[in-house]
């Protein structure tokens, strides 16, 4: 049961299953923020919508990565150029994928791929009632820098390449 990480085909055989954890992950976070007074309970908002129906459009320009094992996929990353750095975006791994490792290697990919595009840093933000991905983060080097983001809780972090 070895985890492998791809570059994810969007116009294809990935369109489906990035699609599907896409969902999962803005339920899950769409959940935690009403639970966590963030955010009012309601339908998804619209920006977040339009990355599930057209994954491909709304991450056009950025590499999307894909963790398999037995050929099923079972995690995905989004990384965007950020000035000198690679952003981590919807990092998700699904419920029967965790403890697997397929969170470390995607982290893992991601520093390889940043490095490859000459970046000096990966940075990534994450809600601060998210410990198992803060514990993760913080085994994986990251440290917390000052926020570039305008919501509340979200905590900021970096690790340099």
């Amino acid at each position: 049961m070895t985890v492998s990480i791809r570059p994810a085909d969007l116009h294809g055989a990935d369109r489906g299953p990035v699609s599907a954890m896409l969902a999962d992950y803005h339920a899950q976070t769409e959940g935690e923020k009403v639970a966590h007074g963030v955010a009012a309970p309601g339908e998804l908002p619209e920006r977040y919508a339009a990355e599930v129906r057209d994954t491909a459009a709304s991450f056009a320009g950025a590499d999307v990565i894909v963790a398999d094992r037995d050929g099923e996929a079972i995690g995905m990353a989004v990384l965007h150029r950020a000035g000198a750095d690679v952003e981590i975006k919807r990092l998700w791994v699904t419920p029967a994928g965790r403890r697997s490792g397929a969170g470390s290697a995607l982290m893992a990919d991601a520093s390889a791929r940043g490095r490859a595009a000459g970046a000096t840093g990966l940075r990534l933000s994450v809600w601060d009632w998210r410990v198992d991905a803060l514990a993760l983060y913080a085994r994986q080097g990251f440290v917390e820098v000052p926020s570039w983001e305008s919501r509340q809780r979200l905590v900021c972090l970096r690790r340099p390449l």
